[in-house]
C-alpha cells in the first residue's frame, strides 16, 4: 500500500524570468574574426570591458573561442581596454 505522501503530484516550477538568447552577430561559414575589427569585437564585450559568455552571445563553442582570442590579441595590441573600473 502506498502512503498518501507518495501519491501527491509535484508542481512544476514556473519560469520566473525566461530569457532568450541574444544573437549579437550572425556569422557566415567563411567569415573570419580579426583582432583589428574593433567594432565587431565591442559587441561581444560588456560595458566594463569583460568578454560576454556563450550563453549571452549565442555563439557556437568554436566561434566563441575565436572571438575571445581576437579580443585578447586586441587587448595586447592596445586596441581594446582590459577592464574599465567605474567609481
Amino acid at each position: 500500500m502506498s502512503s498518501p505522501r507518495n501519491q501527491r503530484k509535484r508542481r512544476k516550477r514556473p519560469d520566473l524570468n525566461p530569457k532568450k538568447k541574444r544573437i549579437v552577430h550572425k556569422f557566415g561559414e567563411d567569415d573570419i574574426v580579426d583582432y583589428k575589427d574593433i567594432v565587431l569585437l565591442r559587441k561581444f564585450m560588456s560595458d566594463r570591458g569583460k568578454i560576454r559568455s556563450r550563453r549571452v552571445t549565442g555563439l557556437t563553442p568554436k566561434r566563441q573561442k575565436e572571438v575571445s582570442m581576437a579580443i585578447k590579441n586586441a587587448r595586447e595590441m592596445a586596441l581594446l581596454p582590459y577592464v574599465s573600473t567605474r567609481m
